[in-house]
């Protein structure tokens, strides 16, 4: 069998994969090469590198492992044609990208923004607005394994969470659950609005005008998964109006921001580029959830770990 990575990990997590796996001829380049996708049974990439063009040249790929929460740069439809099974490293990114949310809810709560800006004037200033995260409400959009991880920690710090999803139904680490019908009705409560929500047909553009209307002017609204929750001129007219009190964003409907992109110099905007899920162990943790899986796909198995729905996108 023989099993190509479209890119290099690190030595001291590339030769135990080989030594663990000696029957597996694996190949690792930083790259897509059309020939040795010709070549490969199963795929091990980012997804970013796929295309329509070049999945053509995967005749005998059967399984594609994506080290990556998102499908929304693959060639899906061409990947359901084929009838390639599909799974990701859903979870993986629920420690780095919590701790991020949480850092920033902090730092906000504390004034440490504020901070920063009077230490580099050089002022000596006791002026800081700073509140407590204790006994806030904050509302969770998409309460999977990173929201609810999110969940658990605000938890700890005495905030009351609400999540929410299509259904509605319960989910960890939340003291209670709306459906995506309720959400306006549920919005004037947070004081925290978190999204984690997945790119599909029914997320999209799910805020609107009347959502930004009914949350609290002071209100931290976090968007950490996917930029196209909400029109990018709804969230600045959000923003310019006070319907907020603070946009924290790690992801934008175009990326990278052009230079002149007036979210950069918005008052109260913290700018996070895309990196909320980044860590030095995201590799090691990749393969944690790759290796059951590739020990299930040699038995003949094909009940993986993580196995997407393409058509769903996620």
């Amino acid at each position: 069998m023989r099993i190509y990575f479209t890119f290099e990990p690190r030595p001291d997590l590339r030769e135990p994969l080989v030594a663990e796996f000696p029957q597996v001829d694996f190949i690792f380049e930083n790259g897509l090469s059309n020939d040795e996708l010709q070549q490969a049974d199963v795929l091990v990439t980012y997804g970013e590198d796929l295309n329509d063009e070049n999945i053509q040249y995967a005749t005998k790929v059967k399984w594609i492992f994506v080290a990556s929460a998102g499908i929304e740069k693959m060639p899906t439809q061409a990947i359901i044609e084929r009838g390639i099974l599909v799974s990701n490293v859903r979870g993986i990114h629920k420690t780095p990208m919590a701790e991020s949310m949480l850092a920033h809810i902090l730092a906000i709560k504390r004034a440490l923004p504020w901070m920063y800006e009077q230490q580099k004037k050089n002022e000596w200033s006791k002026k800081a607005k700073q509140t407590e995260l204790r006994d806030s409400t904050a509302l969770i959009l998409g309460p999977g394994a990173i929201g609810s991880e999110v969940g658990r920690l605000l938890q700890a710090f005495g905030v009351v969470t609400i999540g929410c999803n299509r259904s509605g139904d319960e989910a960890a680490y939340m003291n209670d659950m709306v459906s995506f019908d309720q959400l306006i009705e549920a919005l004037p409560k947070a004081d925290i609005v978190i999204s984690v929500l997945p790119k599909t047909e029914e997320t999209t553009h799910l805020l609107k005008e009347e959502h930004f209307k009914t949350m609290k002017n002071d209100a931290i609204f976090m968007n950490f998964g996917r930029g196209s929750l909400v029109e990018e001129n709804v969230l600045i007219h959000a923003i310019q109006a006070d319907e907020i009190g603070y946009a924290v964003l790690d992801v934008f409907e175009q990326e990278p921001l052009t230079e002149n992109h007036p979210l950069w110099t918005l008052p109260n905007v913290i700018v996070s580029p895309h990196i909320s899920s980044h860590s030095s162990r995201y590799v090691e943790r990749s393969l944690e959830i790759f290796k059951p899986s590739l020990e299930k796909w040699l038995r003949g198995e094909t009940d993986l770990e993580n196995m997407m729905d393409l058509s769903r996108g996620y």
